[in-house]
């Protein structure tokens, strides 16, 4: 059955429904009695249910037809959604714009380019969310958010772009390597202090090493600090407490002022992919839409 079958006799029997009469909802659709009756037999032959009881003098939804009724409420206002949006779609971003981000990641890289956003706009009021646990975004009403993750399934309410990945090094301050050296291969590594990254439930993320250009493999490190902040364990390298695996993104501004330099060049790798997720439903919205655009744009990720 091709989609635009399944639309027919909808809008009559939400009508009928409403009125509670052929009659009434004949009236107001400027349809006969018949009309409106036909319409509906039509659409309860198809569906294989009857959705109203008949009467001579009353006319019910039965409990098929109340949850059909409901569905299809919903269908009719999405709709209606969607013309208005396509309608406006030329006017102005304007509005409360839910944001999502990863708690480093949001305030270096996406944060500058929101309020770029909203300067460019002044009727746009966005609302930016830090967090490092993922949400839902339906549940929690986001319209749009950033997140590096290697999460292949999405679910299907969810639209998503795709900017990349990170590109992973291992760096140490200066003074660290001074003092203590830099590893000659991947298997010193085991050898020298390290800041891991922790994560909330005591795991500490592996560091992916590429050894003789083969795929990276993850390796589980035994770290001198253990810290749950990325800002917090370039702080802590900078100071010279040993060395760790960072994303380009978290320590471009050190890399160009020598604060920080690259070992084993050979052992960087591509890390985890970011991608921008945003509800289907609002994706014709021009204040997501603009914001869409501005991030594929500009957003850098190595």
């Amino acid at each position: 059955m091709y989609p635009t079958e399944r639309l027919k006799g909808i809008e009559v029997f939400v009508e009928a429904a409403r009125a509670g009469s052929f009659t009434v909802a004949g009236q107001r659709l400027n349809l006969t009695n018949s009309a409106v009756g036909k319409s509906v037999g039509r659409l309860e032959a198809r569906l294989g249910r009857r959705l109203f009881e008949r009467t001579t003098r009353s006319l019910a939804l039965t409990d098929a037809g109340s949850a059909f009724y409901a569905i299809c409420l919903r269908v009719l206002s999405d709709l209606a959604d969607a013309e208005a949006v396509l309608a406006s779609h030329e006017n102005e971003p304007i509005g409360r714009l839910k944001i999502n981000v990863p708690v480093a990641f949001g305030r270096m890289q996406v944060m500058p380019l929101v309020l770029q956003l909203a300067e460019r706009h002044p009727g746009l009021r966005p609302e930016v969310n830090f967090t490092d646990r993922f949400v839902d975004m339906v549940e929690e009403n986001v319209d749009l958010a950033v997140r590096i993750t290697a999460s292949d399934v999405w679910p299907d309410a969810l639209g998503r772009r795709h900017l990349g990945a990170e590109r992973l090094i291992i760096c140490a301050s200066p003074g660290f390597i001074e003092r203590q050296g830099s590893p000659g291969s991947i298997d010193d590594l085991a050898e020298f202090d390290s800041v891991l990254y922790g994560r909330a439930d005591g795991s500490t993320i592996p560091w992916r090493i590429t050894q003789d250009g083969a795929s990276a493999e993850a390796r589980v490190m035994e770290g001198r600090l253990v810290l749950g902040s990325a800002e917090a364990q370039v702080e802590a390298v900078k100071a010279g407490f040993g060395i760790a695996q960072l994303a380009t993104w978290l320590i471009r501004d050190e890399l160009e002022r020598g604060e920080l330099v690259q070992v084993l060049p050979e052992a960087a790798t591509d890390g985890l992919p970011l991608h921008l997720v945003w509800p289907r439903s609002r994706q014709l919205s021009p204040k997501v839409d603009a914001l869409i655009t501005l991030l594929a744009q500009e957003l850098r990720i190595r």
